[in-house]
């Protein structure tokens, strides 16, 4: 199999993440370029003790810190802004596991780190994130030490609680009150309701990302419909919760448009 063939599947990926890290597209494309010719050229070679996406991604790290670290264009949109204002070693590893769903140890690989010092990496940008993004937070969930639980969490970030809702009555009520800027939500709640249809609800009215936080995933991963993004499985690790606000927060288009208004 020819290299251009074992690669192409992976080229728009690798692209999406030169973008997002140079915050300009011509640029990012550029230094796709660079890799791919140093590749040809045999300047490059493919990990053999790594995938191909991972080998590849790679690659373009090394050629990347050759090439020039400069970001692109700053009239770029709001979420490019900010990962811009974020320490480029920090910006590549939060990106890589967000954005391009590496694994640690996978990120590790791609930036010749340390495990250890990817993520200290990935959590020096979370920290980041969380202060530039603080918002009002609606928590549904009936299980009143869970939520405590993950009102400490969200407080911890920088956030502020609305409400807890322990059904959906209550869920759509408070955030006909007060709009959140992020729901996060069980599915099975205390008098028989549903916290999807709680969600449905409040987002007929409301444009805030939703992180479902539940002990039956099943309910949502159906392959019937569009599956949320964000889904955390009960019991949760603190840090993984911490995690997914901060990506929900980032990338949601509400927040993009807020802060470029």
């Amino acid at each position: 199999m020819s290299l251009l063939a074992r690669l192409s599947p992976h080229l728009p990926f690798v692209r999406r993440y030169a973008r997002a890290l140079t915050g300009d597209q011509a640029q990012g494309d550029h230094h796709v370029r660079l890799a791919l010719e140093a590749l040809a050229a045999g300047e490059r070679a493919l990990a053999d003790n790594m995938t191909p996406r991972v080998a590849l991604y790679h690659v373009f790290q090394s050629v990347w810190r050759v090439t020039g670290e400069a970001p692109g264009s700053m009239a770029a949109d709001a979420a490019t802004r900010r990962l811009m204002r974020i320490a480029p070693r920090s910006r590549q590893a939060f990106l890589l596991t967000a954005l391009e769903g590496f694994t640690p140890s996978e990120a590790s690989q791609i930036l010749d780190e340390t495990f250890e010092t990817v993520e200290s990496l990935i959590a020096q940008a979370q920290v980041e994130i969380d202060a530039e993004l603080a918002t009002s937070v609606l928590i549904i969930e009936d299980e009143p030490v869970i939520a405590a639980d993950i009102e400490a969490l969200v407080a911890e970030l920088g956030h502020r609680v609305i409400d807890v809702a322990a059904t959906r009555t209550q869920a759509v009520a408070i955030s006909s009150r007060e709009a959140p800027g992020l729901v996060l939500a069980d599915i099975q709640l205390a008098d028989g309701s549903s916290g999807i249809d709680a969600v449905r609800d409040i987002l007929a009215e409301v444009d805030a990302p939703v992180i479902f936080i539940t002990a039956f995933p099943e309910r949502l991963l159906t392959g019937e419909r569009p599956e949320p993004t964000f889904l955390i499985t009960k019991p949760f690790q603190p840090e993984t919760v911490k995690a997914a606000i901060g990506q929900a927060l980032f990338f949601h288009p509400r927040s993009t448009d807020a802060q470029a208004a």
